[in-house]
């Protein structure tokens, strides 16, 4: 299915691509009922939740934050000016007790402020991180706050635009970030405390894919990234484009460096396996059997529009040269977000059309075997990015190894340095390896990092979040 919509008609007639579509649909859904009646995972997700199990599942000491959106709905008006405009709302759950809630004011509002803060997060030489910063806390965190007490344990799972931002990075009333007052761990929903409790077994030791050879897509390709580069202000050659309309605008460099973060991993967790430069491969990814530690270091993308796809050919101007002919880019119809995000493996610049074609789409990445898996590191940019859905968290990887099964996994909001990158992790897996919790690792590096230089950006300690389990690598919460 995936192949399928990435690739795009052709030269077969929109109408039978569409069926061609329709159907592969309808087949996956036929697949999905006949696995659902053997599946321990499909059964954890679909039992009752009731607010009795979801308080039962949460730790004494810690809360729970459901942030929604709705839009208020007045009985008395009979169209559809009866809906007002969307506004948050915040409730706050413990192991006992009454549910709190707190209406956090309308959501453009604060969409604008989180807008503001992602914008400054991804630029380290902006000086107004911490107004802008401290600006969301106060329409999102302080009014919660009071609810709260004395607990500093916090699971977050947010709505909307909420879920873009690291909450640990905003700053509260004293000037502190939140990172040094609480821990956090995100969730899709409360109800993925209920999930936690299926027992799982993992199958194999830890498995690093690195440093993956993604090969030199042909010169027509390299100058429809060269105007995507430029048309999004960036400039110079060997930058990465991994924001784009579709595949055609994407380019992957070189991760060099993610080497030897393989190889500082192994030394850490000598039965790690390391798949690395040309073995790097899609195909091999799919192979994999629930190993216990899965990090993927390597760029991940997102299209910020639906699929597109090669349909003729129109000239253009290189970046250097004569002009040459550029394929046309044509939607292809699909909607979904699952197939507009995932990751480059080896040979993702050479866009070819065989399965192994070195793009991991999110959909793909859905149907991995990590049932078992307690932990999955995607060292890479953006990979906790997605399409917002409101209601049902982010669309993309986030959302696709969750469904694969992963107990936890860890992500970033937005792209930092291969060096920055590397120390970081580094420090992550030496706190694992003393038995910190997956969280509580993370939460670790950064405050390190914060404490040699309290006046470090964000943009260098606050891109990587932790979501699910937050328990250490042998379930000791």
């Amino acid at each position: 299915m995936a192949k399928l919509e990435l690739s795009g008609p052709g030269q077969t007639p929109p109408e039978e691509f569409r069926r061609q579509v329709s159907a592969s649909e309808e087949q996956k859904e036929r697949l999905e009922t006949e696995i659902s009646g053997r599946s321990a995972e499909f059964r954890a997700q679909t039992q009752p939740v009731t607010l009795a199990a979801v308080q039962a599942a949460i730790p004494r000491g810690a809360a729970l934050i459901e942030f929604v959106t709705y839009r208020p709905f007045n009985p008395r008006v009979d169209n559809l000016e009866a809906y007002g405009e969307p506004r948050y709302i915040a409730y706050v759950l413990r192991s006992q007790g009454d549910v709190r809630w707190k209406d956090l004011g309308e959501a453009k509002a604060i969409d604008s402020a989180v807008g503001a803060v992602r914008q400054a997060l991804r630029e380290p030489t902006r000086s107004d991180v911490r107004d802008l910063a401290r600006k969301v806390d106060e329409k999102v965190m302080q009014p919660v706050r009071a609810l709260l007490g004395e607990t500093t344990q916090l699971l977050i799972s947010p709505d909307s635009e909420l879920n873009l931002i690291p909450f640990g990075a905003l700053v509260d009333e004293d000037g502190r970030y939140l990172i040094q007052r609480y821990s956090f761990t995100y969730l899709t929903s409360g109800r993925d405390l209920l999930r936690m409790q299926v027992a799982r077994e993992n199958r194999s030791g830890p498995l690093v894919i690195a440093n993956a050879l993604f090969g030199e897509p042909a010169a027509e390709q390299l100058a429809r990234v060269s105007l995507a580069t430029k048309s999004n202000g960036a400039n110079g050659s060997g930058r990465s484009v991994t924001t784009a309309r579709d595949l055609s605008e994407v380019y992957f460099a070189p991760l060099g460096g993610t080497a030897e973060e393989a190889r500082s991993i192994q030394t850490l967790f000598p039965d790690t396996t390391m798949l690395l430069r040309a073995q790097a491969t899609k195909a091999a990814l799919k192979q994999i059997a629930a190993p216990r530690i899965l990090h993927i270091a390597t760029h991940g993308f997102f299209l910020s529009a639906g699929p597109t796809v090669s349909n003729g050919s129109v000239p253009r101007a290189a970046a250097t040269g004569p002009s040459v002919s550029v394929p046309r880019a044509v939607a292809t119809g699909s909607d979904n977000p699952l197939l507009r995000s995932g990751l480059a493996l080896a040979g993702a610049n050479l866009h070819d059309n065989t399965n192994d074609n070195g793009i991991l789409t999110a959909l793909e990445a859905s149907g991995l075997n990590l049932w078992g898996t307690r932990l999955v590191v995607l060292s890479a940019c953006d990979t906790g990015v997605g399409e917002v859905r409101n209601g049902e968290g982010v669309y993309g990887l986030r959302r696709s190894f969750v469904l694969a099964g992963a107990d936890s996994l860890v992500m970033s909001l937005w792209p930092i340095s291969d060096y920055t990158t590397r120390q970081l992790m580094i420090g992550y897996y030496r706190n694992l390896k003393q038995g910190q919790g997956r969280g509580a690792a993370l939460r670790q590096v950064q405050l390190d990092m914060l404490k040699r230089n309290p006046k470090l950006h964000p943009f260098y300690w606050a891109n990587f979040i932790q979501s699910g389990e937050w328990a250490n690598l042998d379930g000791k919460r």
